[in-house]
């Protein structure tokens, strides 16, 4: 098999100054593409900022024979978005691959949660990866060709205690990306998004020492790199990912029960097992009912021990 390269493409990659967003970037420069760094510089909650970050990632390119360019714009801001995909055009004539990556936490239970709080997750998240894929779009549509990694999470697929602004948020981008997968098929335009589980600004205090070492950034990227390769024809796919480990995830539907006419909540009731019957038949496909169950299974899949 001819190894996966990005001669003569153009990606974008939000939130690449550091952690996933950056291991993303430098393999896909590794591989021949040319890439728009874009980092806004600041902390997970959205704090600060600054060039420094996204110049550092770009000279690291530039450094190993690749070439690079920054952008320090907020994809929470439409004009901000808008002038990644422009940079990538001045640059480099043409962008083909856009990865949503940016992202940030405010954390808070939801009976503590401010309009606020919701406010500017949202705008990051899901704003941010409508405002930066509206940008590159009709360039991908004109072209024919193109391919979209967005990023959800867990919490999204799942839920999570102390994050509904976040899920919320993320649960969005994957309703988003299918409808991407739909609407981009006959352009050429392939959309696909993750659930990653790694060491990063997001994480680097939340999970323990030992995981964090198991799930660096890297063991993601490959995943990131062949669902933008031209190699790849899925589209409207979600996968898990982290550590070397990845899974498609799937969104099912039972066989249900009918109803013959009117019928009451008792009838309900009454055949309430039927309803929430679904049968899997994929040999070691199972239900995950939470992040943690989630990042579990990573561990298990690595066979990490905390003894």
């Amino acid at each position: 098999m001819a190894e996966i390269n990005f001669d003569g493409r153009v990606a974008v990659v939000t939130g690449a100054g550091g952690g996933l967003g950056r291991s993303h970037a430098l393999l896909l420069a590794s591989r021949g593409a040319k890439v728009v760094v874009n980092d806004l510089g600041g902390n997970r909650a959205g704090e600060g900022g600054g060039s420094e970050m996204a110049d550092q990632v770009v000279e690291e390119i530039q450094a190993n024979g690749g070439e690079a360019v920054a952008n320090y714009a907020s994809v929470s801001d439409l004009e901000g978005a808008k002038s990644i995909i422009d940079d990538a055009v001045e640059a480099f004539g043409k962008v083909d691959i856009v990865i949503n990556n940016a992202g940030i936490l405010r954390d808070k239970s939801f009976a503590k949660l401010t309009p606020e709080e919701l406010d500017l997750v949202l705008k990051v998240h899901l704003y941010g990866t409508f405002y930066v894929t509206m940008a590159a779009w009709p360039h991908l549509r004109e072209q024919n060709y193109g391919r979209v990694v967005n990023t959800t999470s867990g919490s999204g697929l799942y839920g999570n205690f102390g994050q509904a602004n976040y899920s919320a948020a993320k649960l969005g981008i994957t309703g988003l990306t299918r409808t991407l997968a739909h609407e981009g098929q006959k352009y050429g335009i392939n959309a696909n998004v993750i659930a990653p589980v790694a060491a990063s600004r997001m994480t680097d205090d939340i999970m323990p020492p030992k995981l964090l070492e198991a799930l660096e950034p890297e063991n993601v990227s490959p995943l990131v790199a062949f669902l933008s390769s031209e190699d790849c024809t899925e589209t409207g796919r979600i996968f898990s990912v982290g550590g070397g480990y990845v899974a498609r995830v799937a969104i099912v539907e039972g066989a249900g029960t009918t109803f013959d006419g009117a019928f009451s909540p008792d009838d309900v009731a009454d055949k309430w097992d039927d309803i929430m019957r679904v049968e899997l038949g994929e040999g070691s496909a199972e239900f995950t009912s939470g992040v943690m169950e989630q990042t579990g299974k990573i561990v298990q899949a690595l066979g990490i021990s905390f003894d």
